[in-house]
């Protein structure tokens, strides 16, 4: 595949195009979401962060699992519901401590695989799973998680600080495999020790206490350039990435592998100095990092390959999520 087509691809792919209407939402909160004065990020992170005493804060975030992967496999979407939030407080730097759920079914057994996976997850990562509602007569089934985590103010990671000159990482664990029922997970986590998933998570932590990111999140549904353009369009910023620099399984072709939800994955963003302790620490986990760009001022996501270049996102016309840095 030439690199126009598989642009078009990447900007045509559900996982990114089901974002658009974000703003939508978030937009009718605007008056409101800081109306007890303790939200200190506005909208467009991978977890919200509210103050409390001491000079921490707590971290919350929510996901609903894609009906398609409900579908294709209850049990894998309980055990993702637990990794896909566990994710997103690692992607802040924040120490997850407790999950809740809401169960939609009345299909005992589908019920019982979502759980079964659930604990599952809950047995890997070391998060319990500690309360939440069940619809025992919905007419359909959904899974829905939230999160609480919990750090110190000044090591959050945000979405919204990534600078012009930055460079630009990607940083996959590679060892792993496609879901045999849904083609868009890489999975890295099952095969693994819990120890191992546990110091992953715990890997970005350590990156937040020293403070050697600009920017972060972790890759989800968008895959990994539908990621970096949601971190991008949040900081008002762009970016020019080498697609060959990017870490990638060889077994998985590139029009696949970018689209993929990895089990372990980032996009982050940092000075150029700080990047090889970053590199350390996380490949000290078996999380492969690698610069594959860098931070431009002009608001375009550029693509390159072999000398060609093409333009992936234009955020002056083109949207994900249509947030852009709302700090209170």
């Amino acid at each position: 595949m030439d690199l126009k087509s598989l642009v078009n691809s990447i900007k045509n792919f559900e996982g990114i195009t089901r974002k658009n209407l974000i703003k939508d939402v978030t937009g009718l909160l605007e008056d409101t979401y800081n109306i007890a004065g303790r939200t200190i990020l506005g909208f467009g992170d991978d977890a919200s962060a509210l103050e409390i005493d001491n000079g921490q804060v707590v971290l919350l975030a929510a996901d609903g699992m894609w009906g398609k992967l409900m579908e294709a496999d209850p049990w894998w979407a309980g055990y993702c519901s637990v990794l896909v939030n566990v994710n997103d407080i690692a992607a802040m730097g924040g120490i997850p401590i407790g999950m809740t759920n809401v169960i939609s079914t009345q299909d005992k057994e589908i019920c019982a695989q979502i759980m079964d996976g659930i604990n599952e997850g809950v047995k890997k990562f070391g998060v319990p799973m500690v309360g939440g509602h069940v619809h025992p007569d919905a007419p359909y089934n959904s899974l829905d998680v939230s999160i609480t985590g919990i750090m110190n103010r000044d090591d959050i990671i945000t979405s919204c600080g990534a600078r012009p000159g930055d460079k630009v990482l990607v940083a996959i664990d590679l060892e792993g495999e496609i879901h045999p029922q849904f083609h868009l997970n890489w999975d890295t986590t099952t095969m693994k020790s819990p120890e191992l998933v546990q110091a992953q998570i715990l890997a970005m932590n350590e990156l937040a206490q020293k403070h050697l990111l600009t920017a972060g999140k972790d890759i989800s549904n968008p895959g990994t350039l539908g990621t970096l353009g949601m971190l991008l369009e949040t900081s008002n910023v762009g970016a020019t990435v080498e697609l060959g620099m990017i870490p990638r399984n060889i077994a998985v072709n590139w029009e696949d592998w970018l689209k993929l939800y990895p089990g372990s994955g980032f996009v982050l963003t940092a000075p150029e100095g700080n990047v090889s302790p970053i590199t350390q620490i996380l490949e000290k986990v078996n999380v492969t990092t690698r610069v594959v760009g860098h931070i431009i001022p002009e608001k375009k996501l550029y693509l390159t390959s072999e000398g060609d270049n093409e333009v992936v996102f234009d955020f002056c016309t083109d949207r994900i999520t249509g947030i852009h840095d709302e700090n209170p």
